[in-house]
């Protein structure tokens, strides 16, 4: 008994954790592919990062024994993860690898741990401050991150209201022209990897008119940036004359763009409607429900249901999945919380078939069984809502959820 107990001590203090059985959550996924549960339990799981070596990195939106970010690591090459690390005292969603560094994020930080020559962190308790500063009103506070094929660091900043009003989220309160949040939010933002200590100053607005871009991913066939965008809420309760509760609970739009230094994506003056095919002017700025607005605001590539939540996009540059895959996107809907009296929507990753940049035919769902229940009429007894993605070097593809801390590996068995 004695030396049981001090060989969980030593586990314990080399904080290796050994990964125990846990049955297979049923995804549905497209005749071919097949999933495994690589991580499970690790409280809220945001958006992770895939090293060259396999090593698996989770950010966490709470902490899990004072720390907000977890690595995996199969040693033994047998997959299974029993080897982890965790390290960072802040919560957050954003991380990603660059160039031999690590990258987290807080609600106002973006930090930094250098890798060395084995892909170990360097000093985990020792991050560099590559940004700081960034706004945090805690409504759409979280920070995704990307990089471009230079170096260049993208970051979501969320727009900390629905859709700027004098009074925010208040009935009959109206829109504010121009809107004053655009200055140091609802946008992106770009910064230079080569310095640290940064502000928002340092930066380059690099686009705008983005509620919240919660999905972010720079797509290296075209070099350009990509986003989701979740659309504003309360259309149907706020002006129950325009929209009734089927279409407030359809509209506006989730939104997918292609965007360019420079773009404006139209928050908050516009929302897109998926029906007509149209930028529609919001009814604080004036709108009718049909009306349209913002000439110059871009049109999104696709529009998906209202309400679904993008919280992760991928866009896939690997070669093991069908070639129908290479270069489209995969987009993680978290799922909706307020589309009553219609079913609730998302809980699922789908696929958006490109070439050259643009679409090439409908979306379809990919994987699929998340929530374990259909359909989802009580959002609090959803098993999994999907919420990262990442490409492992051998082409598959991972899937975290935030709602009991799982991963899934995804692959294609040729």
């Amino acid at each position: 008994m004695q030396k049981i107990i001090l060989v969980v001590a030593m586990l314990m203090v080399l904080n290796i954790v050994v990964a125990q059985p846990k049955q297979q959550v049923p995804i549905q996924l497209p005749t071919g592919f097949s999933s495994k549960i690589v991580a499970n339990d690790l409280g809220r799981v945001r958006h992770i990062a895939v090293n060259s070596n396999g090593d698996l990195y989770m950010k966490l939106d709470r902490l899990v024994n004072g720390k907000g970010i977890y690595r995996l690591r199969d040693k033994n090459n047998d997959g299974v993860m029993e080897d982890t690390l965790a390290f960072g005292n802040y919560t957050g969603t954003g991380i990603a690898i660059n160039n031999g560094y690590l990258y987290a994020t807080s609600d106002q930080t973006i930090y930094r741990y250098k890798l060395d020559a084995n892909q170990n962190i360097v000093n985990p308790d020792q991050p560099e401050i590559v940004v700081d500063g960034l706004i945090n009103k805690r409504q759409h506070a979280s920070k995704s991150i990307t990089f471009d094929k230079e170096g260049n660091l993208y970051v979501n900043i969320g727009a900390p209201s629905n859709v700027c009003q004098e009074q925010d989220r208040q009935k009959g309160s109206p829109g504010l022209t121009p809107c004053p949040i655009l200055e140091n939010a609802g946008g992106i933002w770009q910064f230079s990897t080569t310095k640290t200590n940064q502000t928002l100053n340092d930066g380059v607005r690099y686009a705008t008119g983005m509620r919240n871009a919660l999905g972010i991913d720079w797509n290296n066939e075209v070099n350009d940036l990509y986003v989701t965008i979740h659309g504003r809420d309360m259309l149907y309760q706020y002006f129950p004359e325009m929209y009734d509760q089927k279409r407030g609970a359809e509209l506006p739009s989730e939104t997918f763009y292609r965007v360019k230094k420079g773009d404006d994506c139209g928050w908050p003056y516009i929302h897109w409607d998926h029906f007509q095919n149209k930028k529609i002017l919001n009814p604080e700025y004036g709108g009718d429900g049909k009306k349209e607005g913002a000439p110059n605001a871009i049109s999104p590539l696709v529009g998906f249901p209202g309400h679904m939540a993008p919280n992760a996009l991928l866009i896939y540059s690997g070669n093991q999945f069908p070639a129908k895959y290479k270069h489209g996107a995969f987009i993680a809907f978290h799922g909706s919380w307020n589309r009553t009296p219609e079913p609730q929507e998302g809980f699922y990753v789908v696929f958006v078939p490109m070439k050259d940049g643009v679409p090439t035919g409908k979306w379809e769902v990919f994987a699929d069984g998340f929530s374990g229940m259909t359909p989802v009429t009580n959002l609090s007894a959803a098993k999994h809502r999907p919420t990262g993605l990442a490409q492992g070097e051998d082409g598959s593809i991972y899937v975290s959820d935030d709602k009991a801390g799982y991963v899934w590996k995804i692959s294609y068995n040729k």
